[in-house]
């Protein structure tokens, strides 16, 4: 028996946080990349994100940032910045609660084209694209899009640069 799960995307974390490791990606124009997630039995149940995941094994929370990135969007050629924020969360998902820690790392791309590539069985049943936003459109948008204060925070980002050190957000419990 391994002592290693599968990855399914899946895992039990019993009562313990999952740590998660997310990624602001902006291209050269600044805009954001989000992945547009579902519910896998309601895909009118949906909402936008950040890449991001779950950390695996004793991998650093960078180099979670890095894999999470590439599989889902196969996007390697990044320049990964600081952590900008920090929040914890708790959601339900896919018949299970999920109580989250996350970092949210600052990195910037040239390579805009997107292929998602290392999806687990549980994203492919549940992400339905991505997507490059501005920071207008953004503000703008009526869909669903976590953390909820994304536009106001990319804003402050683009306007001040990134804080003296990781901005802790309001907990989200949904």
């Amino acid at each position: 028996m391994s002592a290693e799960p599968a990855r399914t995307g899946e895992e039990s974390y019993g009562s313990g946080l999952r740590k998660v490791a997310r990624v602001v990606l902006l291209d050269p124009r600044d805009r954001i990349l989000l992945l547009h997630g579902h519910e896998p039995d309601d895909p009118a149940d949906d909402w936008w994100f950040t890449p991001g995941g779950g950390l695996e094994g004793a991998e650093t929370r960078e180099e979670a940032a890095l894999r999470e990135l590439a599989e889902e969007t196969g996007i390697t050629d990044v320049e990964l910045g600081p952590v900008l924020w920090r929040r914890m969360c708790s959601f339900p998902f896919a018949g299970r609660r999920w109580d989250q820690d996350e970092w949210y790392y600052l990195a910037r791309t040239t390579q805009t084209a997107t292929a998602a590539q290392g999806l687990t069985e549980l994203e492919r049943r549940s992400v339905a694209g991505a997507r490059w936003w501005t920071c207008q459109e953004l503000t703008r948008a009526h869909e669903t899009v976590y953390p909820t204060r994304l536009a106001e925070l990319l804003r402050t980002l683009l306007d001040e640069g990134p804080p003296a050190g990781p901005v802790t957000l309001d907990a989200e419990i949904v």
